[in-house]
């Protein structure tokens, strides 16, 4: 177990994390005021790619927290992280909000959100904007044996009335249509923990990930060989823990307060 006070770099997940919903936790801005004023980084990971990064920079303008581009990471920014890394496909049938397609379209992912004949790829995100047409058309393209990438593993997103599917779960019906899973970039996986590593140049030993799920926050933490912080203020509870398919976090939190309270020495963690 690492020495958290000696933590620098914090990569915080957003929902159920730091806020939920449109509602900003009470700890969380005097916690990034700390961070920064003891000379330290955090970045917001997400693996929600359902808005762009400037609508969240609006998002958590409204609600207190200001914030440029470079203090997030996203799925997306993996997904086109890794798509710039192999061959290029002829044509990705984007699979998500129109965000989700200008994302990919700036990044130069030729993309279209038509069946058409040339797509040789299937890049499905979380989509609030989810019609009975996309997931046609995906079965239709997964029966010919296009390739099938998806953003991130999650089944639900956190809102203040419960939760609602997220890309997890569109892709668990679309394995029970056509027998075919994706390949996962964002979290569990350890390319957006490694992509933060390498943008900010701090030492895995001075990062910590910050997340309510064990399965993917905690999970993508573990993976890339850094220590971890499970906090209870979202989708995870204790109960998890006792279940967590081998996940271990390296500390656990009631929320983000708690975290900030142990990090700066005066109590230790619950």
């Amino acid at each position: 177990m690492g020495n958290l006070s000696e933590k620098r770099l914090f990569l915080l997940d957003m929902d159920g994390t730091i806020y939920l919903d449109h509602t900003l936790f009470p700890g969380t801005l005097p916690f990034l005021e700390a961070v920064r004023a003891r000379g330290g980084r955090y970045l917001f990971l997400t693996n929600n790619s359902s808005k762009s990064v400037d609508a969240y920079i609006e998002k958590l303008g409204g609600m207190g927290v200001a914030a440029v581009r470079e203090d997030f990471l996203t799925s997306v920014d993996a997904l086109i992280a890794d798509l710039a890394a192999r061959p290029p496909f002829r044509l990705c049938y984007a699979f998500g909000t129109d965000s989700f397609q200008s994302q990919l379209r700036a990044a130069g992912v030729p993309v279209t959100n038509r069946l058409e004949d040339g797509v040789d790829c299937l890049l499905i995100g979380f989509d609030t904007e989810l019609t009975f047409q996309k997931l046609e058309d995906a079965c239709i393209l997964l029966n010919r044996g296009v390739e099938f990438i998806a953003t991130n593993p999650d089944c639900v997103c956190p809102t203040w009335y419960g939760s609602v599917p997220d890309c997890g779960s569109v892709c668990e019906m679309l394995y029970r249509a056509t027998g075919r899973r994706p390949r996962v970039i964002g979290k569990p996986q350890p390319a957006m923990a490694r992509l933060a590593l390498e943008r900010t140049g701090f030492p895995r030993s001075a990062a910590l990930m910050v997340g309510d799920r064990l399965y993917t926050d905690v999970a993508c933490g573990a993976n890339a060989g850094i220590d971890t912080a499970f906090v209870l203020s979202g989708e995870g509870t204790r109960e998890d823990l006792a279940g967590g398919g081998g996940v271990t976090p390296t500390w656990v939190f009631d929320d983000i307060s708690a975290l900030h309270r142990a990090w700066a020495g005066r109590h230790g963690p619950v």
